[in-house]
């Protein structure tokens, strides 16, 4: 069975978007782009939740954009895709939309996977599959910057969640990434 794998970046005091949803603070560099290219690689599936998907589901690198931003999102966009919410009927683009049942459909979705899944968020379903243990691996990249308000990475979360460090990587930007495996209890 594939894993679930949560792979996103945070400011030092642990926000994933600024107080107005701003990600301008986000270091990306070729370094950076090259390890989200393999990353692209490496999955075949992307989970969502409502928000995040209506922002990132489907989005189009401007022609400015770097060349690692736009094959990134060539790979990213042509995968499964999966947003999980209770407030709307339909998503928009190729994706499947999930509104019950969370821990049966993530099952099926990791047996049909052939590849590892990307829980790229929002924060209300990272919390929510983290709290069920639904979460196999996470991966933060902590960037040199702290926000002071924002949009937390973890909140609302039920119970301690033990974490085994399998590695780190030291950029030249100064971001940090941190590989955790989650630890089933």
């Amino acid at each position: 069975m594939k894993r679930i794998i949560l792979d996103l970046t945070v400011s030092l005091d642990g926000y994933i978007e600024g107080k107005n949803r701003e990600v301008d603070w986000i270091t990306f560099d070729d370094e950076i782009g090259r390890d989200l290219i393999d990353f692209a690689d490496e999955i075949d599936t992307v989970l969502y939740g409502r928000v995040s998907y209506e922002l990132y589901g489907n989005y189009q690198p401007s022609d400015a954009a770097g060349v690692f931003e736009k094959e990134f999102y060539s790979k990213i966009n042509k995968l499964n895709k999966y947003v999980f919410s209770k407030s709307i009927q339909s998503a928009n683009g190729n994706a499947v939309l999930i509104n019950d049942n969370i821990v049966q459909c993530i099952k099926e979705i990791k047996l049909n996977a052939s590849k590892d899944i990307w829980l790229f968020g929002g924060s209300g379903l990272i919390t929510t599959l983290l709290n069920l243990d639904l979460i196999d691996e996470i991966r933060i990249g902590v960037n040199p910057v702290i926000l002071g308000e924002g949009n937390p990475l973890f909140k609302k979360i039920l119970s301690r969640k033990k974490l085994n460090l399998l590695k780190t990587k030291e950029y030249q930007s100064g971001v940090v990434g941190l590989y955790y495996q989650t630890i089933k209890e």
